[in-house]
């Protein structure tokens, strides 16, 4: 499979009482086209400054970002927003949905942001409300809205510019159990169906177990586990493998 996305020895240090703490240290790693990576590890081990770094929303202090064999670091400002657009779709924990835009309105926000007319974002739109469900609450606003609805609007959202690879940020963190448990197998499904890639960050061992591979990131530092593939990968083992690197 072509690779989608190349993270190579990748550092960042915050500067912490006059002197440079490392957050990410030594990162390397790979997710080709189609497929499902995990990248799991406890609050504070720098999941979403990885992810910060991979949209280009934020700088590396050492390393290489590369979007479509693209490095993000040579390109200009203009040149890496445009990538970061036509390359990346964002689901983010607590879905970032526009409050005084309706569904139809918010799922359609890329396309209009491309520069799509109007009339050419009603077909994708609607098919994309429909297969999540959502046809009925085209016309709603998000506080109208339960978590899993939000949640599956910005998923909708995030697919509807038909960028290849989804970044998923906790998706499931401020939802039930159950509506957690649907929006995993939305996204293992847009894999499978739709051959998207999907990076996700979490420290569900349940959600991992939709992923295709997991990485255990600690302290900063990523911790490959060749062995740990799935999807339907049993849950316990996914907990031995955090016991066994003390997470």
């Amino acid at each position: 499979m072509a690779t989608l996305a190349r993270i190579s020895k990748l550092y960042k240090f915050h500067p912490i009482d006059g002197q440079r703490v490392p957050v990410l240290s030594d990162i390397s790693f790979e997710v080709a086209a189609g497929e499902f990576v995990c990248i799991m590890g406890p609050s504070g081990s720098g999941k979403s400054t990885l992810l910060q770094l991979m949209s280009g929303l934020d700088e590396a202090d050492g390393g290489a970002v590369e979007l479509q064999g693209k490095v993000l670091a040579s390109l200009s400002d203009r040149d890496r927003t445009l990538l970061r657009r036509d390359t990346i779709g964002h689901v983010f924990q607590f879905f970032n949905l526009l409050n005084n835009l309706t569904v139809l309105e918010n799922v359609g926000l890329p396309l209009a942001i491309a520069g799509k007319r109007v009339a050419d974002q009603a077909v994708p739109v609607a098919n994309l409300l429909t297969r999540f469900g959502l046809s009925h609450k085209q016309n709603a606003f998000p506080h109208q809205l339960s978590g899993g609805e939000m949640q599956r609007v910005s998923i909708a959202r995030a697919l509807a510019g038909g960028q290849p690879l989804l970044l998923c940020d906790e998706p499931t963190g401020n939802l039930s159990q159950k509506a957690g448990l649907e929006v995993m197998q939305l996204l293992r499904e847009i894999v499978d169906r739709d051959k998207r890639s999907v990076l996700l960050v979490t420290h569900n061992p349940r959600d991992a177990t939709f992923a295709d591979r997991i990485l255990f990131l600690v302290d900063g530092a990523l911790h490959a586990q060749d062995d740990l593939r799935g999807p339907g990968l049993p849950v316990e083992r996914v907990h031995l493998a955090l016991s066994a690197l003390q997470i």
